[in-house]
């Protein structure tokens, strides 16, 4: 068990990687508490739980799970504790909104609102950033890197 802490929480210890941990954090924030807390001109838990199941056809454990990433995966990623995992959790959510909402709409997101939906370039932008933690942890100012100093 203690290798697997060290394993998962190892990180290398420099700063760019702090620096795309805590970018990547910030902006999933604003997203996650819009849909768990209703700030930043969202709607809440509720109903945010209701236009994912109802509206989009997500089931209730999917529709439960990303505002659970976005909103303690994005507060984690920024205190730097269990990125990886994070990280991971993230990268697979936003794999399957490519696949869900906006393969269809192409590359570009929809910046002059002439498109139906958004694109992927976002989401690539996102996942990018997620990879570069899963390959190499949280980066030297990280929660993740203290513990496993301890290990």
């Amino acid at each position: 068990m203690k290798n697997l802490v060290k394993t998962f929480l190892t990180s290398h210890p420099n700063i760019g990687f702090s620096i795309a941990r805590l970018t990547l954090g910030l902006v999933i924030f604003p997203h996650g508490a819009q849909k768990l807390l209703g700030l930043f001109g969202g709607y809440g838990f509720s109903a945010t739980m209701e236009s994912f199941t109802t509206q989009m056809g997500l089931s209730s454990i999917v529709a439960f799970s990303i505002i659970l990433i976005e909103f303690f995966g994005s507060i984690s990623l920024i205190m730097g504790f269990f990125s990886r995992f994070w990280a991971l959790s993230l990268a697979g959510m936003f794999i399957g909104i490519i696949y869900t909402t906006q393969l269809e709409h192409g590359f570009f997101m929809n910046w002059f609102g002439n498109q139906t939906g958004e694109g992927y370039e976002y989401s690539l932008l996102v996942i990018g950033l997620a990879l570069t933690i899963i390959v190499n942890g949280s980066g030297k100012w990280s929660i993740d890197n203290l513990i496993s100093k301890k290990y």
